[in-house]
């Protein structure tokens, strides 16, 4: 079935086909006829499979095709989502969906200025895309009204749960009309993804895509056993052997974030760091030049990896191999989206192999190793503009206490 075929929208219609989406993914065929009908949906589908869309299509399409009076003035539609770069990417997805349609869109979210979110609102908007911190900011303001929201929906609930926003969660359900449409989606499903679940929706509709493999299957992954110290000229090679692809690079911490960006200026390479340290305004102007191929590499940590949803992202490098197994699969998502073919490789250190079985034994397959024989190793550290011998022996000179000079005594 191609989207041609759908009973929706011609100008979504339209805007899909200007997007190059000719067939649904697995995911959205199974979502959007439900949610076109207008039932729940509890969804749980790895990332990179095609969520936003799965629900931006139908919603928007429900939302063009009601009339107003009904429900003449106010939020028709919540999502709420756990972090600030999500909800400025769906919310973008959702205005280049309905371009042409009279569903108005805007995002919600905390770390920018109120008033301008605020104008928005005033002028009127169909869709809310929100953080829950901003959300409950302007709520509790009067700057807005959920009283009228036909349509809610949690993308992402269970990263919402990991960073403590149940209670945010439970308190959005108390402020909108029992009687709405509700849209649960989840990249992983355990006891508290149902509790939460069940308690909001009404006779869901459940679709679980790959349910034994929370990988996407056309994500080819590797593993390259590297010295922690020598990972950065081995990055430094990966990037420079591949300098047209769009490259993402995930670190375990915002100090490390940093310091690989300023290892691979030292040696002519281009790239910005996106992590909790930086206020928001940097953060979107980062992702801005990403999106935008203005810089080609993305260094990242495990905070930003859900909110990562950029289009043409060849290979996500795992600098460092992630402490919480479950991290690695929203690494690597980041790539492979949708059907574009996407690589994933991995930096293991020695110390690092425990963290490595863990993530095969919860992905349930061996990753493959790119074997480095001493010759191609030794090569690559000569290789790299930084000289690494040179550059060692200097750092032991500069730790090498000096002798203190004798004066010669005057006479």
């Amino acid at each position: 079935m191609k989207f041609s075929d759908y009973r929706i929208s011609p100008d979504i219609k339209q805007n899909l086909e200007k997007l190059g989406f000719k067939k649904p993914t697995d995911i959205q065929y199974k979502s959007i006829p439900p949610i076109l009908n207008g039932e729940d949906v509890l969804a749980i589908a790895q990332t990179g499979t095609g969520k936003t869309a799965s629900f931006a299509i139908p919603v928007i399409h429900l939302l063009q095709g009601r009339k107003r009076n009904d429900r003449p003035s106010g939020v028709r539609c919540l999502i709420m989502v756990p972090t600030r770069e999500l909800a400025m990417q769906i919310n973008e997805a959702i205005r280049t969906i309905g371009k042409g349609t009279n569903v108005k869109t805007c995002a919600i979210v905390g770390g920018v200025a109120q008033d301008p979110q605020i104008a928005q609102l005033e002028k009127g908007t169909d869709i809310v895309v929100a953080t829950p911190g901003r959300l409950f900011d302007l709520i509790s303001q009067g700057y807005l009204n959920l009283d009228r929201v036909e349509v809610l929906i949690l993308d992402e609930a269970d990263h919402m749960l990991d960073l403590g926003f149940i209670n945010d969660i439970k308190g959005v359900i108390t402020k909108i009309p029992k009687q709405r449409q509700t849209l649960f989606f989840s990249a992983t499903i355990d006891e508290r993804i149902k509790k939460l679940a069940y308690s909001i929706v009404r006779k869901a509709i459940r679709i679980q895509i790959s349910p034994k493999n929370p990988v996407a299957k056309n994500i080819t992954h590797s593993v390259a056993f590297i010295e922690m110290d020598d990972k950065r000229f081995f990055l430094e090679r990966l990037i420079k052997e591949n300098e047209d692809q769009k490259i993402l690079v995930f670190v375990r911490t915002q100090v490390r974030a940093e310091r690989v960006a300023k290892a691979m200026e030292r040696v002519q390479i281009k790239a910005v760091t996106i992590h909790g340290g930086k206020d928001q305004k940097d953060r979107l102007k980062v992702m801005e030049s990403f999106k935008n191929n203005h810089v080609k590499v993305l260094i990242a940590t495990d905070v930003s990896a859900r909110g990562i949803d950029v289009p043409g992202v060849n290979q996500v490098v795992n600098y460092d191999i992630p402490e919480q197994t479950e991290n690695y699969v929203h690494r690597v998502g980041r790539t492979g989206r949708g059907t574009q073919k996407g690589l994933a490789i991995a930096f293991c250190s020695e110390e690092e192999k425990p963290l490595l079985t863990d993530i095969e034994d919860y992905i349930g397959q061996k990753i493959t190793v790119q074997k480095i024989n001493q010759e191609d190793y030794n090569h690559t550290l000569d290789y790299s503009e930084e000289h690494p011998h040179d550059w060692k022996s200097l750092l032991k000179e500069a730790e090498t206490p000096k002798p203190k000079k004798k004066h010669k005594k005057r006479k």
